[in-house]
Protein backbone atom coordinates (compact mmCIF):
# COMPACT_ATOMS: atom_id res chain seq x y z
CA UNK A 1 0.00 0.00 0.00
CA UNK A 2 2.66 2.26 0.81
CA UNK A 3 4.39 1.67 -2.46
CA UNK A 4 1.12 2.38 -4.28
CA UNK A 5 0.51 5.74 -2.52
CA UNK A 6 4.29 6.81 -2.94
CA UNK A 7 3.64 6.03 -6.92
CA UNK A 8 0.82 8.66 -7.09
CA UNK A 9 2.24 10.88 -5.07
CA UNK A 10 4.83 11.03 -7.45
CA UNK A 11 1.82 11.21 -10.45
CA UNK A 12 0.31 14.00 -8.54
CA UNK A 13 3.43 16.22 -8.29
CA UNK A 14 4.12 15.67 -11.71
CA UNK A 15 0.96 16.58 -13.09
CA UNK A 16 0.56 19.66 -10.63
CA UNK A 17 4.53 20.75 -11.65
CA UNK A 18 3.50 21.00 -14.94
CA UNK A 19 0.02 23.07 -14.15
CA UNK A 20 2.20 25.01 -11.72
CA UNK A 21 4.64 26.39 -14.40
CA UNK A 22 1.94 27.18 -16.77
CA UNK A 23 0.15 28.83 -13.91
CA UNK A 24 2.98 30.92 -12.71
CA UNK A 25 3.60 32.44 -16.53
CA UNK A 26 -0.42 33.56 -16.72
CA UNK A 27 0.59 34.96 -13.39
CA UNK A 28 3.70 36.91 -13.93
CA UNK A 29 2.40 38.17 -16.85
CA UNK A 30 -0.85 39.19 -14.99
CA UNK A 31 0.75 40.36 -11.93
CA UNK A 32 2.62 43.45 -14.31
CA UNK A 33 0.53 44.19 -17.29
CA UNK A 34 -3.38 43.08 -15.77
CA UNK A 35 -3.24 40.50 -19.01
CA UNK A 36 -4.99 37.68 -19.12
CA UNK A 37 -2.84 36.02 -22.05
CA UNK A 38 -4.83 32.86 -23.25
CA UNK A 39 -2.23 32.60 -26.11
CA UNK A 40 0.10 31.29 -23.67
CA UNK A 41 -0.99 27.97 -24.66
CA UNK A 42 -0.32 28.00 -28.24
CA UNK A 43 3.53 29.39 -27.08
CA UNK A 44 3.33 25.47 -26.65
CA UNK A 45 2.56 24.55 -29.38
CA UNK A 46 5.24 26.62 -31.02
CA UNK A 47 7.29 25.38 -28.97
CA UNK A 48 6.33 21.77 -29.87
CA UNK A 49 6.67 22.35 -33.97
CA UNK A 50 10.30 24.12 -33.60
CA UNK A 51 11.36 20.69 -31.99
CA UNK A 52 9.69 18.84 -34.55
CA UNK A 53 11.06 21.26 -37.51
CA UNK A 54 14.81 20.06 -36.05
CA UNK A 55 13.70 16.30 -36.32
CA UNK A 56 12.99 17.08 -40.15
CA UNK A 57 16.18 18.42 -41.15
CA UNK A 58 17.53 15.35 -39.34
CA UNK A 59 18.93 17.49 -35.81
CA UNK A 60 18.23 14.44 -33.72
CA UNK A 61 20.26 15.16 -30.71
CA UNK A 62 17.95 15.68 -27.27
CA UNK A 63 20.62 18.24 -26.30
CA UNK A 64 19.62 20.79 -29.23
CA UNK A 65 16.48 19.92 -29.64
CA UNK A 66 14.85 20.60 -26.83
CA UNK A 67 16.57 23.53 -25.47
CA UNK A 68 15.84 24.78 -29.52
CA UNK A 69 11.89 24.21 -28.28
CA UNK A 70 12.48 26.09 -25.37
CA UNK A 71 14.30 29.12 -27.12
CA UNK A 72 11.99 28.85 -29.65
CA UNK A 73 8.81 29.64 -27.27
CA UNK A 74 10.59 32.24 -25.64
CA UNK A 75 11.36 34.24 -28.72
CA UNK A 76 7.27 33.68 -29.57
CA UNK A 77 6.70 35.09 -26.69
CA UNK A 78 8.60 38.02 -27.04
CA UNK A 79 7.76 38.60 -30.27
CA UNK A 80 3.62 38.69 -29.16
CA UNK A 81 4.70 40.92 -26.86
CA UNK A 82 6.49 43.92 -29.10
CA UNK A 83 3.35 43.28 -31.99
CA UNK A 84 0.29 42.38 -30.36
CA UNK A 85 0.36 43.04 -26.42
CA UNK A 86 2.00 46.40 -26.58
CA UNK A 87 0.04 48.50 -28.59
CA UNK A 88 -2.68 47.90 -26.85
CA UNK A 89 -1.14 48.12 -23.22
CA UNK A 90 -3.22 51.30 -22.24
CA UNK A 91 -6.41 49.74 -23.86
CA UNK A 92 -8.95 48.03 -21.27
CA UNK A 93 -8.33 45.02 -20.12
CA UNK A 94 -11.31 43.26 -22.31
CA UNK A 95 -9.40 44.36 -25.23
CA UNK A 96 -5.91 42.60 -24.07
CA UNK A 97 -7.97 39.63 -23.62
CA UNK A 98 -9.62 39.71 -26.94
CA UNK A 99 -6.27 40.47 -28.63
CA UNK A 100 -4.89 37.37 -26.63
CA UNK A 101 -8.09 35.20 -27.84
CA UNK A 102 -7.27 36.68 -31.55
CA UNK A 103 -3.29 35.75 -31.33
CA UNK A 104 -4.27 32.09 -30.07
CA UNK A 105 -6.61 31.60 -32.91
CA UNK A 106 -4.16 33.07 -35.35
CA UNK A 107 -1.32 30.88 -34.27
CA UNK A 108 -4.01 27.67 -34.66
CA UNK A 109 -5.24 28.53 -38.08
CA UNK A 110 -1.32 29.23 -39.09
CA UNK A 111 -0.48 25.29 -37.84
CA UNK A 112 -3.44 24.23 -39.57
CA UNK A 113 -2.71 25.76 -43.19
CA UNK A 114 0.84 24.86 -43.19
CA UNK A 115 1.60 21.60 -41.40
CA UNK A 116 -2.51 20.34 -41.56
CA UNK A 117 -4.05 19.66 -38.52
CA UNK A 118 -3.05 15.32 -38.26
CA UNK A 119 -0.41 15.27 -35.43
CA UNK A 120 2.94 15.24 -36.26
CA UNK A 121 5.05 12.91 -34.39
CA UNK A 122 8.09 14.14 -31.82
CA UNK A 123 10.56 11.38 -30.27
CA UNK A 124 12.01 12.86 -27.43
CA UNK A 125 15.38 11.92 -25.70
CA UNK A 126 14.96 8.05 -25.08
CA UNK A 127 15.69 8.42 -21.51
CA UNK A 128 12.56 10.16 -20.79
CA UNK A 129 10.98 7.02 -21.16
CA UNK A 130 13.06 4.97 -18.53
CA UNK A 131 11.91 4.73 -15.48
CA UNK A 132 13.34 4.43 -11.35
CA UNK A 133 13.47 2.20 -8.75
CA UNK A 134 12.44 4.68 -5.98
CA UNK A 135 11.49 2.16 -2.20
CA UNK A 136 10.56 -0.80 -5.19
CA UNK A 137 7.71 1.72 -7.39
CA UNK A 138 8.99 1.95 -10.70
CA UNK A 139 8.88 6.27 -11.45
CA UNK A 140 8.85 6.86 -14.50
CA UNK A 141 11.60 9.36 -15.21
CA UNK A 142 9.99 12.07 -16.97
CA UNK A 143 7.90 12.17 -14.00
CA UNK A 144 11.02 13.27 -11.73
CA UNK A 145 12.44 15.48 -13.61
CA UNK A 146 8.83 17.35 -13.96
CA UNK A 147 8.88 17.79 -10.68
CA UNK A 148 12.51 18.48 -9.83
CA UNK A 149 12.58 21.36 -12.87
CA UNK A 150 9.58 22.62 -11.54
CA UNK A 151 10.98 23.12 -7.88
CA UNK A 152 14.12 24.44 -9.20
CA UNK A 153 12.30 27.00 -11.83
CA UNK A 154 9.97 28.12 -8.75
CA UNK A 155 13.28 28.78 -6.58
CA UNK A 156 15.31 30.71 -9.41
CA UNK A 157 12.22 32.64 -10.08
CA UNK A 158 11.72 33.53 -6.36
CA UNK A 159 15.36 34.56 -5.77
CA UNK A 160 15.43 36.84 -9.13
CA UNK A 161 12.17 38.60 -7.84
CA UNK A 162 14.09 39.02 -4.17
CA UNK A 163 17.68 39.81 -5.05
CA UNK A 164 18.06 41.03 -7.87
CA UNK A 165 17.84 44.95 -9.38
CA UNK A 166 14.97 43.53 -11.96
CA UNK A 167 13.30 41.22 -10.09
CA UNK A 168 12.54 44.36 -7.21
CA UNK A 169 11.40 46.25 -10.65
CA UNK A 170 9.23 43.26 -11.20
CA UNK A 171 7.38 43.38 -8.24
CA UNK A 172 6.77 47.06 -7.81
CA UNK A 173 5.62 47.00 -11.37
CA UNK A 174 3.63 44.88 -10.20
CA UNK A 175 2.07 47.01 -7.12
CA UNK A 176 2.31 49.91 -9.65
CA UNK A 177 3.50 50.27 -13.57
CA UNK A 178 3.23 54.15 -13.56
CA UNK A 179 4.88 55.36 -10.45
CA UNK A 180 7.88 53.10 -11.70
CA UNK A 181 8.11 54.86 -14.46
CA UNK A 182 8.40 58.08 -12.17
CA UNK A 183 11.33 56.44 -10.78
CA UNK A 184 13.45 56.23 -14.08
CA UNK A 185 13.04 52.46 -14.54
CA UNK A 186 12.22 51.30 -17.91
CA UNK A 187 8.47 49.68 -17.80
CA UNK A 188 9.12 47.88 -21.21
CA UNK A 189 12.15 46.47 -19.94
CA UNK A 190 10.10 44.97 -16.99
CA UNK A 191 7.60 43.77 -19.27
CA UNK A 192 9.69 42.26 -21.76
CA UNK A 193 11.07 39.96 -18.90
CA UNK A 194 8.23 39.20 -17.94
CA UNK A 195 7.06 37.80 -21.04
CA UNK A 196 10.66 35.84 -21.53
CA UNK A 197 9.95 34.27 -18.09
CA UNK A 198 6.35 33.21 -19.18
CA UNK A 199 7.82 32.13 -22.80
CA UNK A 200 10.44 30.01 -20.54
CA UNK A 201 7.78 28.40 -18.39
CA UNK A 202 5.52 27.73 -21.27
CA UNK A 203 8.69 26.11 -23.02
CA UNK A 204 9.56 24.34 -20.16
CA UNK A 205 5.80 22.46 -19.65
CA UNK A 206 5.93 22.27 -23.50
CA UNK A 207 9.21 19.91 -23.62
CA UNK A 208 7.23 17.90 -20.73
CA UNK A 209 3.46 18.05 -22.22
CA UNK A 210 5.48 16.79 -25.67
CA UNK A 211 7.25 13.85 -23.93
CA UNK A 212 3.86 12.52 -22.88
CA UNK A 213 1.71 12.71 -26.19
CA UNK A 214 4.74 11.72 -28.42
CA UNK A 215 3.55 14.21 -31.00
CA UNK A 216 2.43 18.21 -31.88
CA UNK A 217 -1.06 19.11 -33.50
CA UNK A 218 -2.18 22.60 -33.37
CA UNK A 219 -4.41 22.42 -30.48
CA UNK A 220 -1.91 20.57 -28.15
CA UNK A 221 -1.87 23.73 -25.84
CA UNK A 222 -5.53 24.63 -25.26
CA UNK A 223 -6.19 22.14 -22.46
CA UNK A 224 -3.19 22.84 -20.45
CA UNK A 225 -3.41 26.05 -20.12
CA UNK A 226 -6.93 25.84 -19.15
CA UNK A 227 -5.79 23.75 -16.57
CA UNK A 228 -3.74 26.27 -16.02
CA UNK A 229 -5.57 29.15 -15.88
CA UNK A 230 -7.99 27.31 -13.49
CA UNK A 231 -5.22 26.76 -11.50
CA UNK A 232 -3.81 30.03 -11.08
CA UNK A 233 -7.62 31.32 -10.02
CA UNK A 234 -8.01 29.00 -7.95
CA UNK A 235 -4.62 30.23 -6.18
CA UNK A 236 -5.33 33.62 -6.32
CA UNK A 237 -4.56 35.23 -10.06
CA UNK A 238 -1.85 37.34 -9.93
CA UNK A 239 -0.23 35.71 -6.88
CA UNK A 240 2.87 33.97 -7.65
CA UNK A 241 3.23 31.54 -4.53
CA UNK A 242 -0.72 31.14 -5.32
CA UNK A 243 -0.39 30.38 -8.83
CA UNK A 244 2.59 27.39 -7.70
CA UNK A 245 -0.27 26.38 -4.57
CA UNK A 246 -3.33 26.41 -7.29
CA UNK A 247 -1.45 23.68 -9.79
CA UNK A 248 0.10 21.72 -7.15
CA UNK A 249 -3.36 21.14 -5.41
CA UNK A 250 -5.29 21.14 -8.66
CA UNK A 251 -2.46 17.99 -10.13
CA UNK A 252 -3.23 16.47 -6.36
CA UNK A 253 -6.85 16.63 -7.14
CA UNK A 254 -6.85 15.25 -10.27
CA UNK A 255 -4.77 12.20 -9.21
CA UNK A 256 -6.91 11.23 -5.86
CA UNK A 257 -10.33 11.85 -8.26
CA UNK A 258 -9.46 9.44 -10.89
CA UNK A 259 -8.24 6.74 -8.60
CA UNK A 260 -11.37 7.04 -5.51
CA UNK A 261 -14.16 8.04 -8.35
CA UNK A 262 -15.98 4.40 -10.11
CA UNK A 263 -15.34 3.16 -13.10
CA UNK A 264 -18.55 4.25 -14.68
CA UNK A 265 -17.85 7.36 -13.91
CA UNK A 266 -13.89 8.02 -14.03
CA UNK A 267 -14.41 9.92 -17.27
CA UNK A 268 -16.17 12.82 -15.55
CA UNK A 269 -13.15 13.45 -13.71
CA UNK A 270 -12.75 17.14 -14.77
CA UNK A 271 -16.15 17.57 -13.93
CA UNK A 272 -16.09 17.03 -10.64
CA UNK A 273 -12.34 18.39 -10.25
CA UNK A 274 -14.28 21.73 -11.64
CA UNK A 275 -16.97 21.47 -9.33
CA UNK A 276 -14.47 21.49 -6.31
CA UNK A 277 -12.18 24.22 -7.51
CA UNK A 278 -16.24 26.29 -7.38
CA UNK A 279 -16.63 25.20 -4.17
CA UNK A 280 -13.48 26.48 -3.05
CA UNK A 281 -14.11 30.03 -5.02
CA UNK A 282 -17.53 30.35 -3.37
CA UNK A 283 -16.05 30.25 0.44
CA UNK A 284 -12.71 31.94 -0.84
CA UNK A 285 -13.48 33.87 -4.03
CA UNK A 286 -9.79 35.39 -4.12
CA UNK A 287 -8.55 31.94 -3.96
CA UNK A 288 -6.27 30.33 -1.55
CA UNK A 289 -3.86 32.97 -1.61
CA UNK A 290 -4.86 35.61 -3.01
CA UNK A 291 -5.71 39.30 -1.65
CA UNK A 292 -9.61 39.84 -0.93
CA UNK A 293 -10.78 42.97 -2.64
CA UNK A 294 -13.76 45.36 -1.18
CA UNK A 295 -15.62 45.39 -3.79
CA UNK A 296 -18.29 47.29 -1.14
CA UNK A 297 -21.70 46.40 -0.29
CA UNK A 298 -23.73 44.33 -3.18
CA UNK A 299 -26.95 43.68 -1.44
Amino acid sequence: MSDYLLQQTFNALSVGGEYALLALGLAIVFSVMGLVNFAHGDMITVGGYAMFLMLLFGIRDPLLVLPFGVIATVAIALLLERVAFKPVRNAPPNTGMLMAFGVGILIQNIALMTLGSRPKAVATAEWLTHSLSVGGVQIPVIQVLETGVTIVAIVALVALLRFTTLGLAMRAAAKDVPIVRMMGIKADRVIMTAFAISGFLAGLAGVFVLARRGAVDPFMGFAPVLKAFVAAVLGGFGSLPGAVVGGFALGIAEVALQLGLPPEIGGFRDAFVFLIVGIVLVFRPQGIMGDRPDFGEKS
